[in-house]
């Protein structure tokens, strides 16, 4: 059986799983999908920790990519199109989940849902065709920006009467939307932003895990 660093055909699907950047994004996407299952159980605080450990995975994949060596030209291309199938679960159906769960799945939030998830697939498609517009610079808003918004808003749930909070959730992320699609620039998050972001998914991290540790 040829492995990816064969040129030979074909290529076990499953070989690839085993390169390490794409451990890293299937582990994004364990999150991801674990953020799906709480959020549709209500438990938004667990929700909002899988989702912001998604990006950090998102983040962490990127890196480990460009510094290891040896990879070829096939594991580099498998690895950009499995990321990009899990960026749409991760920032464009999971927050599409959970604006439906905090609605109560009801029928006035689908719309929003579908905004969500479509403006999504049409920009990592521009994406995956145009790719930067330069070395650090996006056209649109980044759909991992949403998440990184989105999880700090939520730490307000709670804090303000629900029906206001709802209508500023549903608000936000047909914002973000709109950005996401928009002919703006925007700039690329790296080098010390990783450690940044690091540093905001722990706290994150221990802000909801307190609230879940106080709903126990």
């Amino acid at each position: 059986m040829a492995s990816p660093n064969s040129t030979d055909t074909p290529v076990s699907i499953l070989s690839f799983a085993k390169d390490l950047p794409n451990i890293c994004s299937l582990a994004g996407l364990l999150c991801a999908v674990l953020a799906i299952y709480y959020a549709i159980l209500g438990i938004f605080p667990a929700a909002m920790i899988g989702l912001i450990w998604a990006v950090f995975f998102d983040w962490t994949d990127g890196i480990i990519a460009r510094r290891l060596k040896g990879r070829n030209d096939k594991q580099r291309e498998f690895g950009g199109q499995l990321d990009s199938l899990i960026d749409i679960v991760s920032f464009s159906i999971c927050p599409a989940i959970i604006l439906l769960s905090y609605g109560h799945f009801s029928p006035w939030f689908l719309p929003g849902a579908f905004i969500i998830v479509a403006t999504g697939v049409l920009r990592l498609s521009y994406f995956n065709v145009f790719g930067l517009v330069d070395e650090s610079t996006y056209m649109g808003l980044a759909l991992d920006n949403n998440v990184v918004i989105l999880t700090g808003a939520f730490i307000f749930n709670g804090m303000v009467e629900q029906t206001f909070f709802t209508a500023a959730l549903y608000i936000l992320l047909m914002v973000l939307a709109a950005f996401n699609v928009a002919p703006v620039k925007t700039p690329k998050f790296a080098g010390r932003w990783y450690y940044a972001l690091m540093l905001y998914t722990l706290i994150l991290t221990a802000i909801y895990g307190w609230q879940l540790f106080q709903q126990v």
